[in-house]
């Protein structure tokens, strides 16, 4: 059996931590297919449609239409005049595809594990927080701390994004068609963003680890943020997840920036007082 050191994510900058008395590499067994899923998820079929006209009901209204037209095995579920409520579509944990025709408010689609989600208008904060898989794709712009402490999947927004996108993000994968604010990626532990358009200040404060990649100009790098080479299969990666991401944008990936961790914050109770001002 190939060592793990021999996988080419080690050539992408990932497995850097000393796992030893911290955390543990697990990896999935496909035996275990049955395993994915949780026990009480429905069995849904993405050719039966429904729809729910959100106009006159409030939220826990709509997640529980939701959860019920599932446990009947629909696997496509169309919201109407969602009118930017907030907390819709959230706590969704099956497979399911789930259609916006309209803008979400606040902590839209949080706290998922599965879904596709494709909404047609904007998001407003908090969108998506705690994804756990799926995919979401928004058309339009979303509100400060886009997928703030996701854990997996893919998470779009075609148009801009707020201030402390990613947040605490801990895995998946983040793509920005537009531009992005101050402190995107702060205290990001895991996972990769993509941002094609322009930064603001303090990107990646305090950075953990994890990925940035950006098209355009960026203001300034937060602490620890260091700028790093990019590799041949960096853009073969990126080149895969921007076909994912259906954002139709050409886009020059030798002109892009990539933003690592520069580990100086990673022993920080360690450092010696001056020390600890340089690394901040």
């Amino acid at each position: 059996m190939a060592s793990v050191k021999e996988h080419k994510s080690h050539d992408m900058g990932l497995h850097e931590e000393v796992l030893t008395g911290r955390t543990q590499q697990v990896f999935f067994n496909p035996e275990e297919a049955e395993n994915y899923f949780y026990d009480d998820a429905f069995d849904v079929d993405f050719n039966k449609r429904n729809t729910i006209d959100v106009a006159n009901l409030n939220a826990p209204e709509v997640n529980k239409k939701i959860k019920d037209l599932m446990k009947q095995g629909y696997g496509t579920i169309v919201l109407k005049n969602p009118g930017a409520k907030h907390s819709l579509g959230v706590g969704i944990l099956n497979k399911l595809n789930l259609i916006v025709e309209g803008s979400l408010g606040y902590f839209g689609i949080g706290s998922v594990d599965g879904p596709v989600v494709r909404i047609s208008g904007r998001v407003g904060w908090s969108c998506a927080e705690n994804m756990m898989a799926g995919k979401v794709v928004i058309e339009k712009n979303a509100g400060s701390c886009f997928g703030a402490a996701i854990r997996g999947g893919d998470l779009i927004c075609k148009g801009s994004v707020g201030a402390r996108s990613g947040i605490d993000m801990k895995g998946g994968t983040i793509i920005i068609g537009g531009n992005a604010g101050a402190f995107t990626g702060f205290m990001m532990q895991r996972g990769r963003i993509v941002i094609l358009g322009d930064v603001g200040p303090n990107l990646a404060d305090s950075l953990y680890d994890g990925t940035i990649f950006v098209g355009g100009k960026i203001e300034s790098l937060g602490a620890d943020a260091v700028e790093s080479e990019m590799t041949d299969l960096d853009v073969d990666w990126l080149k895969r997840k921007l076909k994912v991401a259906e954002i139709d944008k050409k886009v020059d990936f030798s002109k892009m920036t990539k933003i690592v961790s520069g580990k100086k914050l990673w022993n920080y109770d360690n450092l010696e007082p001056t020390e600890r001002k340089g690394a901040i």
